[in-house]
Parts: structure tokens; sequence; C-alpha cells
């Protein structure tokens, strides 16, 4: 669910205001999420005893557990379409990414095209969709998952120390929406981030530092010399 939260800003551009709807889109949504995972937490450890619902599912262990089976299938089904709505958003979020960079030529520009019709970045879009399945496929959900959490965490910490470095660097840059508390804000969720990264296993850091040192490879030999930025 917070990851969707970040997901929001990659939407920027097809905003028609986003100075003002960023804010109360990623704020709002917050909010709103809080809210109803507090009511249905007490709720729930109402029915049972919190050190009971330890599985995969207690929403749904709950209800079995109170004998209302029916509910549990109701919970299971809106689990699936909660699930499968959060890889179609976590795809959304990554094809904008993606299509920026190539945008910028840190990815060939061939897949920076739009369809003609809808607007969208259809080609990166359709290479993401092919990478996902293959993934899906042949890692289990554990480690992807790990994967996923780590990498969002590392994302954070870089947006984090990036709002520092530009308050510094360019102070006068316009900012229609300013982070509150600085420089103290910034700090907290770089070391927030940074403790929950740790919490994860080893093998999960194995695997994202050599996902990072592919990435290395692909910015070195292709992305720094054609970047139009650079």
């Amino acid at each position: 669910a917070y990851i969707g939260f970040d997901i929001v800003a990659t939407t920027a551009e097809e905003t028609r205001n986003p100075q003002r709807d960023m804010p109360i889109g990623i704020i709002g949504s917050l909010a709103i999420c809080t809210v109803l995972y507090f009511l249905v937490a007490g709720v729930v450890t109402g029915m049972r005893p919190y050190d009971q619902l330890g599985g995969a599912a207690p929403l749904a262990d709950a209800f079995s557990a109170a004998d209302r089976p029916w509910a549990a299938s109701i919970v299971y089904a809106g689990a699936l379409v909660a699930l499968t709505n959060t890889v179609l958003i976590l795809m959304l979020g990554q094809s904008r990414v993606a299509f920026a960079m190539a945008r910028d030529r840190l990815f060939p520009p061939a897949v920076a095209k739009t369809h003609p019709r809808f607007g969208t970045p259809y080609r990166i879009t359709m290479i993401i969709m092919v990478l996902v399945s293959i993934l899906a496929g042949f890692t289990s959900i554990d480690t992807l998952a790990d994967l996923v959490n780590i990498g969002t965490l590392f994302a954070f910490i870089l947006v984090s120390i990036g709002v520092l470095l530009l308050r510094r660097t360019d102070p006068d840059r316009p900012r229609p929406f300013r982070t509150p508390l600085m420089p103290a804000l910034p700090i907290v969720s770089v070391l927030l981030s940074i403790w929950l990264m740790v919490t994860l296993s080893g093998a999960t850091w194995l695997r994202f530092i050599g996902w990072m040192v592919i990435g290395f490879f692909v910015y070195a030999f292709y992305s720094r010399h054609r970047s139009r930025l650079g």
C-alpha cells in the first residue's frame, strides 16, 4: 500500500495542476488508508487475540475462527482484487519512470514512443509487462516482495537526500510545494528507511547489490554517454 502512495508521484505529468494535485493525492490517500487500517485492526483484534493473527491472511483467519466462512471467502476475493490492482499500479509507475529515462536517452529513445490514440507509453509498458511476467513465473512471491521492499526503501533514501542537496545547491529553484520541517524530515526519512532495509535478509541484500551492479554497467557503458541532461 505504501508503495502505491509513491506511485502517485510518478503520474505528475498527467495531472492538470501537479503542484496542487500531487500533495492532495498523496497525503489524502495516506490519511484515508491509515484511518481504515486502524479501524480494521481494531475490529479484528476484538475478534481474535493479536498473538493468534500472525498467519498469511489474518483477516480471513479471524472470520474463519469466528465460524463465518462466507465472510472469509469475501475477504479472500477482496485480497485477490487488491493484489491485482497493486501489481497494475506498480507497472503503471514503473512504465512512467522508464519513459522519463528513455526520453532523456538513458534507455533507447525508441521505447519512449507514445500511443497515437491514447497518448500512453505503450512500448515500454509492454516491455515491462513481459519482464514482470517472467519474474512472476520463475521467482517466489516472498523473494519478489523483499526485492520490491528494499528497492523502494533505497529510492526513498535517494529522494530524501536529493531534497537536502537541492535546497543547498539550488536554493532559488521555484518550489510550488516545499517539504516541511527541513532538514529534520528528510534526515528522519533516510534513517528510518535504512533501519527497515537492515531488517531484510542477507540474501535480499545480495540480490539487491547484484541488481545495482547491472544498473551501473548499463549506465556506464550506454546511458552516461547518451544522456541529454549529462
